[in-house]
């Protein structure tokens, strides 16, 4: 009886809807990461400007939007939800798409200014009309590459580029970013305090 709860929790634990894995709320503004990432090629640290220096990404204020849709598209019924908001001065109520649990402490800033790329977690975000969780982001997920970071690691001038390709090996641009980014040993970058504080 026990071993069969055992399997049936590993079962539920790992399938792809309790991780969340392609989880894509409608939002109240049908923006999308297509045209602007992909298309117009805007870099994620316009919106998202607190990445490096936050453990947050942040999602971009009104004004944000409206320093471009004031001019390029303003009328737009797509945009009505912005409009109300830039007068109002009440945010837009986004929906969050990828959502740790609590008792974890995630740092965007730690991991972008050591070289995990935006696309390590995020999948292709430039290609996406409506934003989806990619990855499953379970501790188990996690662990992979905090055991093996150099496996994920590129320069820092390649961190928003979705369609990064390495130029060399990438076991060898990743143990030198290691070394160059001062990344801790296996076994401190698995210690449980690292994420559970």
């Amino acid at each position: 009886m026990g071993g069969t709860y055992v399997i049936g929790m590993g079962v539920y634990i790992a399938h792809p809807t309790t991780q969340r894995v392609g989880y894509a709320p409608t939002q109240p503004v049908p923006f999308s990461h297509a045209l602007h990432a992909g298309e117009l090629g805007m870099d994620c640290r316009y919106c998202h400007n607190t990445v490096e220096d936050s453990a947050q990404a942040s999602v971009p204020p009104t004004q944000t939007c409206m320093n471009c849709h004031t001019n390029i598209r303003g009328q737009s019924e797509k945009l009505i939800a912005v409009r109300e908001s830039y007068g109002t001065g009440l945010p837009v109520e986004w929906v969050r798409v990828h959502d740790l649990p609590d008792f974890v402490y995630f740092n965007h800033s730690a991991h972008v200014n050591r070289g995990v790329g935006c696309v390590s977690c995020h999948g292709r975000i430039d290609k996406m009309e409506r934003v989806n969780q990619d990855q499953p982001l379970t501790m188990g997920w996690c662990l992979s590459c905090h055991r093996e970071p150099e496996k994920s690691l590129r320069p820092l001038t390649e961190i928003t580029k979705m369609d990064y390709v390495p130029l060399e090996d990438q076991a060898v641009i990743g143990a030198s970013l290691k070394k160059e980014f001062k990344i801790r040993e296996r076994d401190k970058m698995t210690d449980c305090s690292l994420c559970h504080r």
